[in-house]
């Protein structure tokens, strides 16, 4: 079943162990049959999929959803959205590297919310 763009994607995911058939870790050359639940770790969540049915031939990405069901949790998405409010908290996306005044606004804001309690030294 496709679900990596590429052969060479698929076959390093599965080297990776990123990639089981019901419940086993599988090697890049493992036939998958009807009724096959797959579980593909990508983007940082693991993507539940049941194959329905193998296509005759080799067909197009568009054409693949006929033959397979996501059946995935919706915690799992949700843990992605969580993942990626998280990161754009620290900073925004291609803003680079704090300038030197932004790492002074950092530290006095760190210095500012953590309280020194002088009666620990």
């Amino acid at each position: 079943m496709r679900y990596y763009k590429t052969r060479n994607i698929a076959t390093t995911a599965c080297k990776k162990g990123h990639v089981k058939v019901n419940g086993a870790t599988v090697k890049p050359s493992r036939e998958v049959y009807a009724t096959d639940k797959i579980e593909v770790r990508k983007d940082q969540i693991t993507r539940h999929l049941t194959v329905l049915d193998i296509p005759p031939s080799r067909v197009g990405a568009k054409l693949v959803d006929i033959y397979r069901v996501d059946t995935t949790p919706k915690e799992n998405f949700d843990h992605l959205e969580l993942l990626k409010h998280a990161k754009d908290h620290y900073r925004k996306q291609g803003t680079g590297r704090p300038t030197k005044k932004d790492r002074r606004e950092i530290d006095e804001y760190l210095d500012d919310s953590f309280d020194h309690d002088e009666s620990y030294s």
